[in-house]
């Protein structure tokens, strides 16, 4: 079987799709309709990020729409802003 390609919103050309919806929603089917595997691996250490810096409840709805909010800016908006607070780590020195 061959892989599913799409256009990928966040990559702007045509890469290998998600195998799956990630969140049962339009905005799950949207993802999976236009999102490449390479673009969700950026959004899921950019949520990691996230969920630490605003230390999100992924259990409560308050968490989840908030994190699902930021995901659908991160591919579809503005894209998902960093905590105003946040400093990057800095690479190990060699």
């Amino acid at each position: 079987m061959s892989e599913r390609i799409v256009q990928c919103v966040k990559l702007s050309r045509p890469l290998p799709g998600i195998d799956e919806a990630p969140f049962p929603n339009e905005i799950g089917q949207r993802i999976y309709e236009g999102v490449s595997k390479e673009a969700w691996k950026m959004w899921l250490e950019h949520s990691k990020m996230l969920i630490n810096e605003y230390r999100i409840d992924l259990a409560s709805m308050d968490g989840y729409k908030f994190l699902l909010k930021r995901c659908e800016d991160f591919f579809f908006g503005e894209g998902s802003a960093l905590p105003p607070d946040f400093v990057p780590q800095a690479a190990p020195q060699k």
